[in-house]
C-alpha cells in the first residue's frame, strides 16, 4: 500500500477540505512527507500548493494545532451549482416573482378595457 508511513490515515481519500483541516495538527517533517508522497503519486497542484503553503508556514514560526487525527470531522468542498429558477420568469406560470414584476405575473398583466 502506498500510504503506509503517511501521517494522515487514508491520505490519497481524502478531499481537500478534510486536508486542509487535518494538516494544521502536523510539524513540518511530516508536510514534507506528504508533499513527497504527493509529488511521487498524484502530483495534484492544488494539494501540492496546500501543502507547500503550510509548510512554508511552519518553517516562519507557525506551529501545529493540537487535536487527534483520528477525531477530525470530513470536511467537504462546497461549490455554487446556481439557482434552477431563472431570473426572467416565475417559477410557475401565472405566480408572482418575488418582487412583483408586471408581465410576468398572472395579474396586471396588460388588461386593457
Amino acid at each position: 500500500m502506498a500510504e503506509q508511513g503517511l501521517p494522515l490515515p487514508d491520505y490519497d481519500e481524502l478531499p481537500i477540505g478534510t486536508l486542509r483541516h487535518r494538516m494544521r495538527a502536523l510539524d513540518a517533517d511530516q508536510i514534507r512527507t506528504l508533499l513527497e508522497h504527493e509529488r511521487a503519486h498524484a502530483d495534484r497542484v492544488p494539494v501540492t500548493t496546500l501543502l507547500s503553503s503550510r509548510l512554508d508556514e511552519l518553517e516562519h514560526g507557525a506551529t501545529p494545532s493540537s487535536g487527534s487525527q483520528e477525531q477530525m470531522p470530513e470536511v467537504s468542498e462546497h461549490k455554487r451549482t446556481g439557482s434552477p429558477v431563472g431570473p426572467s420568469a416565475p417559477a410557475q406560470p401565472g405566480r408572482s416573482t418575488a418582487h412583483g414584476t408586471v408581465g410576468q405575473t398572472g395579474k396586471g398583466a396588460e388588461h386593457s378595457e
